[in-house]
């Protein structure tokens, strides 16, 4: 039966096996996000993303989610289609670190008393 598979064959059946990997890693992150966001307070994800972290355990959270998204930007190396999927956590992680590192922490940004100017 599998006698007469090619290489192309195979390599097309690698490449699609690919894709439910990939959908399995956005649910996951997504959701973990989700719950982490809700642990820290903040009333939805985008919130949690947008936001500096104000604590050291946010803090570390950040850090956990950059390393996170460059290792799945390493596997994306072998693996394409992580690749695109590890730019946001790496991105969204860093971002949080160098706001850490600003002392931006202590402003939240839907704080409607900070005029920003």
């Amino acid at each position: 039966m599998f006698g007469s598979v090619g290489i192309p064959e195979l390599i097309i059946l690698g490449v699609l096996s690919l894709f439910p990997i990939t959908i399995g890693v956005v649910v996951w992150m997504v959701w973990t996000r989700r719950k982490t966001a809700r642990r820290f307070g903040y009333e939805s994800l985008g919130a949690y993303l947008r936001a500096a972290p104000r604590t050291d355990e946010e803090r570390k959270d950040a850090a956990d989610l950059a390393l996170k998204g460059a290792v799945i930007c390493l596997l994306g190396l072998l693996f394409p289609p992580l690749l695109l999927v590890g730019l946001f956590p790496f991105f969204y992680g860093a971002r949080k670190l160098v706001y850490a590192s600003m002392g931006l922490g202590l402003l939240d940004d839907d704080d409607p008393t900070h005029s920003g100017a």
